[in-house]
């Protein structure tokens, strides 16, 4: 099976629909699938959802899809230093569904691992909860009900994710915090489309040092990121 493309509208040729839902991996501005986005615009494919994390600055990352009006809505944890994302989210032109960071992070988990919902204490009693079916567990520290929340795990229809390496099989080595919410937004995809800074040869990779088996991964890109930094500070000269 050949999972290695030249470009990234080649890799996501095919794949992309109006209305769909897409994963995206990603940070603040770090582990950004900036290509596979950018791509994405190009297409001109619209009335998005999308799971990440935030929405990257407002012309970078999910950011630049904000600005052309391509996302219907965001499921994250933070809005981040996006003045269009809180601007549309403000005026109700873009729908969003708050969720803590880890109740984010185990959904989309759960959705790659075919876990159709937990229950979480995270969120009980505040307006996360709303809505949400609420069961007791006898949980305290002396066997007392604690109340819990369901939530749901996420399938998107299309993951996009950033790695560093990946072999032609597409198995995945992340850099360091770069990693973040890659490899859960990569295992919730019915498809994973991965970018990557250098595709070595198959069988290079120590085991041990995989995050993520090349199982949850369909096509590859390799190409040059510019790595862009949130917030710069340096010392006085």
């Amino acid at each position: 099976m050949k999972k290695v493309y030249g470009s990234a509208a080649e890799a996501l040729d095919g794949l992309l629909f109006d209305g769909m839902f897409i994963a995206s991996g990603g940070f603040g501005l770090c582990g950004l699938p900036e290509l596979l986005l950018q791509a994405i615009k190009d297409a001109g494919t619209k009335d998005l959802t999308f799971a990440s994390n935030n929405a990257g600055v407002d012309d970078f990352g999910i950011g630049i899809l904000l600005q052309t009006k391509q996302v219907k809505k965001m499921i994250s944890s933070y809005v981040g230093e996006n003045a269009e994302f809180m601007r549309q989210y403000l005026s109700g032109e873009l729908e969003l569904e708050f969720n803590p960071q880890g109740t984010l992070a185990e959904r989309l988990r759960s959705g790659g691992c075919g876990i159709p919902g937990f229950f979480t204490k995270t969120g009980v009693g505040t307006v996360i909860a709303d809505g949400k079916e609420h069961k007791d567990f006898p949980t305290g520290p002396n066997g007392e009900d604690e109340t819990y929340i369901l939530e749901t795990g996420l399938f998107a229809d299309l993951a996009v994710v950033k790695a560093w390496k990946a072999d032609a099989t597409g198995n995945l080595v992340f850099r360091k915090t770069a990693r973040n919410f890659n490899p859960p937004a990569a295992m919730s995809g019915k498809i994973c489309v991965v970018e990557v800074e250098e595709i070595v040869p198959t069988g290079s990779l120590d085991p041990d040092h995989i995050h993520l088996p090349g199982i949850y991964v369909h096509r590859i890109i390799q190409g040059d990121h510019e790595k862009r930094i949130e917030q710069r500070t340096v010392r006085s000269a």
